[in-house]
Formats: C-alpha cells, structure tokens, sequence
C-alpha cells in the first residue's frame, strides 16, 4: 500500500486557536509538510485546486514546481486538477512543464471540481461541467500522446494538427479520476482503463463503496482486465496517538471547533459526535492498531492500495501533528505495507508507451 500527504490549502482562521496566518506563512507552512512527507517516508505530496475561498490553491503547478525543487524521491500528485474549468491545452503545457522539472514525478488527480463560485467564475454550468470534463481530459489526453492533434471540441476552439510544447517527460503521465459522489467520473475513468481515487472524505463508508462497485463493473464493461484495477481513497483527518485516550483528547478540540463552523456556515453536518466520526467516518483518529483495524475494515470494502491523509495539522499544534505522523509512519504503514498490496504498476515515472487506437481518433 502507498501514502500520500494532501493539503487543498485552506486559508482560514485556526478552528481552535483563531488565529489566521498569513497568505505567505501559509505557503511556507505547505512547503515545510512537503519536507516533512519526503523526511517520514511517504510515497507522494498532493496540493489540491481550488478557485474559491477560504483555499488559496489556485495554482497548484507552480506550488508543486517549488516542492519539486525541494525534494528528491517523493512523488507530487494533484488532488485534484479541475479540468472542467481549464483549457486543456494551456493545462497540459503547464503540467508538461512540471513533469521536466520534477523529472517525472508527476502524477494528477483530476476531477470537475465542486463549488458555485468557481464554477460561475470560469462560466461554467451545473448542466455542462461533466462534457467540459470529458472534453478536457480526452484533449488533454491525447495531446499528451501525439505530436499532432486535431480536436472537433465544443468548449474551446478548435485543434487542427496543433503542436503543443513542450512534449513531456512521461509517456505518458499516470492520471488518477477523483470521484467524490457522481458515476461519470467513475464511467470515465473506466473507460480509459484509468485508476480512481476515492474522495472517501465526507460521509460513512457506504456511497463510497458503491461507487468503487460501479468503477470495477464498468472497467470489466470496457474490456480491462480486473487485475489492473487501482484504487486509491481519502481519509477525513488523521491523529494517531499511543493510546485511544490520548487520541481522542488531542483531537476533541478541532472536531468541536469544526462542528461549530459547520453550524455557524449553515453546511450538513453528517457526524454529531467525535465518537461517531471516529467510528464510522473514515478518520484515522486512534492508537497504532485502531488505525490499521479501519484501514483494514475499508480496504475489504475498497480494495484500495493507496490512502492519502491529510498533510495540514489542520487545528492540532504542530507537534501533536508532527508526533502523529511519525508514528502512523513507524507503528501503522510498515504493518499495512506488508498486509495490502501495492498498485499494480510501478512508483516510478512512466517512460514508454504508445497510442492505442482509440487515441488516434479525433475527439
């Protein structure tokens, strides 16, 4: 199994201090967890993309470009590049770009997005996110894999034998389809033989597994083969202590100070209790073996072979955080490690392919 540390970089008031940090400290404080990832041992660092407050991620590229710069092995994720609000040209040179100087450790996530604000901000409608999804990543696709591409396209104008620079490292890059509530980015990942990454981050287990149910019946629908399947899911917070007790008394004071945001902001609240969240949200908030219990209790449900945590302490002091990761890294990935196994391809950047057949059509 592999782990990834994630931050969407959220820049909002501490949940149990109050205290806001600067714009600038914030983006120090993503480049110090990166650092801290590489340093424990994790298999990747995600930023995310978001195009509305309270984030401040509006261009992972140029964050991961940086953390490229600081690191050596670790592998650098989107979570998730939204590519129904992009256009896939400009979004491929840039990644491209990104895939040279990291030195194809590039892999994404990509996904619609959610949030009206940034959806009214690229004009972009409920009612056509999904085809500029589609779009999008079929173009972006295939200009990845061809030197020429010619695009019939709706949301952009369109491509007649373009030359896109520069050509990438990887051939071609490993793009993961996040999926939080809807089947078509399941279908489309499907589809293409892609692997799915699991929001798995707001509700209790059960509309997340069906969703991954869906994804492998549609990827045997398609003709792959099951074996190739890779499935990667989310977690909705991460403290690990010696014990339970001291678990749960570190993170008490975030999840109430979360619950009374929640409330305040007129958003669902899903779990009433931190006892609940800890036992049926995806949370890993316990002792070394609790933790590995519910990785295991999803994993029967899953399959999965890779999780990603959350990377910010997130309203815990940056030593509990820092204590909890390097013990989940030294008492709960070394046993899960052994225990599930591996995606079923390399950790490593891709350096050989060719089109298939279905990519030389033009969209």
């Amino acid at each position: 199994m592999k782990f990834i540390a994630i931050t969407l970089i959220v820049h909002r008031p501490d949940p149990v201090t109050g205290v806001k940090k600067p714009t600038h400290e914030r983006f120090r404080e993503v480049l110090d967890y990166a650092l801290l990832a590489e340093e424990l041992g994790f298999d990747g660092f995600g930023v995310g993309e978001r195009h509305e407050r309270p984030f401040i991620s509006s261009s992972p590229t140029v964050v991961l470009s940086h953390v490229a710069a600081l690191t050596k092995r670790i592998r650098l994720f989107t979570a998730v590049t939204t590519l129904s609000l992009l256009d896939p040209v400009r979004a491929y040179e840039d990644y491209a770009t990104l895939d040279h100087l990291s030195e194809g450790r590039l892999d994404l996530i990509i996904g619609k997005g959610n949030g009206a604000a940034q959806r009214d901000l690229f004009h972009v409608t409920p009612e056509d996110q999904w085809d500029r999804n589609a779009e999008s990543y079929e173009v972006f696709r295939r200009i990845w894999r061809q030197d020429k591409v010619t695009a019939a396209t709706r949301f952009r104008p369109p491509l007649t034998d373009a030359e896109v620079w520069p050509r990438p490292y990887q051939q071609p890059v490993r793009v993961w389809h996040g999926s939080a509530t809807s089947k078509e980015s399941v279908d489309l990942a499907a589809r293409y033989g892609d692997p799915l990454f699991s929001a798995n981050v707001t509700n209790s287990i059960e509309p997340y597994a069906e969703l991954i149910r869906h994804y492998r019946e549609r990827w045997e629908h398609y003709g792959h083969d099951p074996a190739d399947i890779a499935i990667g899911a989310g977690t909705a917070g991460i403290h690990v202590a010696p014990t339970s007790q001291q678990a749960l008394a570190a993170y008490r004071p975030v999840f109430e100070a979360n619950l009374a945001f929640y409330r305040q902001a007129g958003l669902p609240v899903v779990f009433e209790t931190l006892e609940d969240f800890v036992e049926r949200s995806s949370a890993l908030i316990g002792s070394p073996q609790q933790v590995i219990d519910k990785v295991h209790r999803y994993h029967e449900e899953f399959g999965h072979t890779a999780v990603h945590v959350q990377a910010d302490a997130s309203g815990l002091t940056d030593t509990q955080h820092r204590d909890s990761l390097e013990l989940f890294q030294s008492a709960v990935t070394p046993v899960l490690r052994k225990d599930i196994p591996d995606p079923p391809f390399a950790w490593a950047p891709v350096l050989s392919a060719s089109p298939t057949a279905q990519e030389r059509v033009h969209v």
